[in-house]
């Protein structure tokens, strides 16, 4: 692997308190530009006396920023929106040089997260309680939301704007002070964004930025200081990150892994099913918690259709550097990616999988993580290139004799993140969305994300925890109910009561 000079590398940091802060535990991890396989920099890991001072920080901007009325912290985001498009370019660029997908896929995932920002600059209207007057002579009822206090977010290398900003921007203006634990993979794309935010009016510590590894993890876990834990990433992290912080008495939601299936029925637009299948299965190189990674082709003449008509396609594809106008689908992030991914190809051959499609015989450049899309048919639901997440380009064709067949598939399977469906017929679309066992199903769309205004979320393994991402549910997570009934009696007070108080 070619590396550079370290002396030449880039030094990155952590951000507290407003301010770019050298990292002090002697920690590194290399970060990559996955496109020339060559390290572009390094970002400091940081120690849990690092992590305590992001949360004292916002620990101390939390009471101020509270008492900020809503429409204030509405003009920041409208601000730091603006300063975000005004960046656009240099944002994406950073996505694509540390993360490796293409500059085109890098600015989609960028809007989509300016649209949650758009969302939160609605906070003055979300966080509008309920109220019920003279609900007995004389008394009141009212609700409102206020904010927990300090929140953190833990987030995966494959969207380091999107993902971030599916939390920040909600939890930030209903009130609370806010630390984010990037991907050391990828983390100039966040540390940028933090760096607009107090362009954007934020005040310091509102949102504090720290790199790490398991040490910081786990001191955001552990720390009584932090309320509540947002997290995206694998199912074992998952499972961790939602055990131990709820031990800890903390609000907690963690999306975990996908085996995100399509069905394809017989009445189905080959073509269109197609070009769908390669935009969910290969764009971003298949590194995202909504990729196609499972065809299910009812009967065996739609398979063979799909098949013939898939094959050309995936050879075919334009793989090359992450900056390329010309490229289809970058790198993978790391060399250690790369090779996992193309062990479960190597996996499903010997699983006894069709291979139809090798990509690990394509032609891309040499230098970087590369590796083409692949395509295995004739997938049996014992195999492990089924049942496990690869998150890579690599696509699974698993024949069905009819709808029964075919839906019974996402539903045994362990994850239920996502799911789509094909066809032209309402009853079986219908019948498909009521019975499918995941949280978000497309109907003629591949990859059903949600927009910013619904939330985001899986079932099963794919979610642990009670409230989804982004949306309504994000406002209920990041914000707390109180409750006031009133009264305000003139004249004589009737005296004690030792009733079950009663409204008539």
């Amino acid at each position: 692997m070619n590396t550079r000079d370290p002396a030449a590398l880039r030094e990155l940091f952590h951000f507290i308190d407003g301010k770019q802060v050298a990292g002090e535990s002697g920690r590194f991890g290399d970060v990559f530009n996955p496109s020339l396989g060559v390290r572009s920099g390094r970002v400091p890991l940081a120690a849990k006396i690092e992590v305590e001072k992001a949360i004292a920080s916002a620990q101390r901007a939390f009471p101020d920023w509270a008492n900020t009325s809503p429409l204030t912290r509405a003009r920041v985001m409208f601000k730091f929106k603006e300063l975000c498009e005004r960046h656009y370019d240099e944002i994406a660029l950073l996505v694509a040089n540390e993360h490796g997908k293409v500059v085109s896929d890098a600015k989609g995932s960028l809007q989509r997260g300016l649209e949650v920002v758009e969302f939160a600059c609605g906070i003055p209207h979300l966080l509008k309680g309920e109220f019920s007057d003279n609900i007995s002579p004389g008394i009141d009822t009212y609700s409102m939301r206020q904010p927990l206090g300090v929140v953190a977010g833990i987030t995966p290398f494959n969207f380091p704007a999107m993902v971030p900003m599916w939390m920040f921007p909600i939890a930030i203006a209903a009130g609370n002070t806010f630390i984010l634990k990037p991907s050391e993979k990828d983390p100039s794309c966040p540390l940028r964004l933090a760096e607009l935010l107090l362009e954007a009016g934020l005040p310091p510590g509102v949102l504090n930025v720290i790199n790490g590894d398991k040490e910081a993890v786990d001191t955001l876990l552990n720390d009584p200081r932090v309320a509540a834990i947002s997290f995206v990433g694998s199912t074992p992290v998952a499972r961790y990150v939602y055990a131990t912080a709820a031990a800890n008495g903390k609000r907690v939601q963690a999306m975990g892994g996908a085996k995100n299936h399509m069905v394809i029925m017989p009445d189905a637009d080959i073509d269109l099913a197609s070009d769908a299948l390669m935009g969910a299965a290969y764009g971003s190189a298949g590194e995202r918690c909504m990729a196609v990674s499972v065809a299910v082709s009812v009967t065996e003449k739609t398979s063979n259709q799909l098949i013939e008509s898939l094959a050309p396609r995936v050879r075919n594809l334009k793989v090359g550097a992450s900056t390329d106008p010309q490229s289809e689908m970058g790198p993978l992030v790391t060399r250690e990616h790369y090779n996992k991914v193309r062990s479960y190809v190597d996996l499903g051959v010997v699983e006894g999988a069709d291979l139809v499609v090798d990509g690990r015989e394509a032609s891309f450049p040499k230098q970087g993580f590369f590796i083409g899309g692949t395509l295995f048919d004739k997938v049996q639901a014992s195999m492990r290139i089924y049942k496990e997440e690869i998150f890579g380009p690599v696509l699974s064709v698993v024949r069905a004799q009819n709808f029964d067949e075919a839906i019974r598939l996402p539903n045994e399977h362990e994850y239920g993140n996502g799911v789509a469906v094909f066809t032209r017929n309402g009853d079986v679309a219908r019948n498909f969305a009521q019975k499918v066992g995941a949280g978000m199903v497309g109907i003629n769309v591949s990859i059903p994300v949600p927009l910013a205004f619904h939330s985001f979320g899986g079932w099963k393994s794919s979610m642990y925890g009670d409230m989804n991402q982004h949306g309504p549910e994000g406002v209920r997570f990041y914000t707390k109910v109180k409750t006031v009934t009133a009264r305000w009696r003139e004249g004589v007070s009737p005296g004690a009561n030792f009733g079950m108080p009663l409204h008539k």
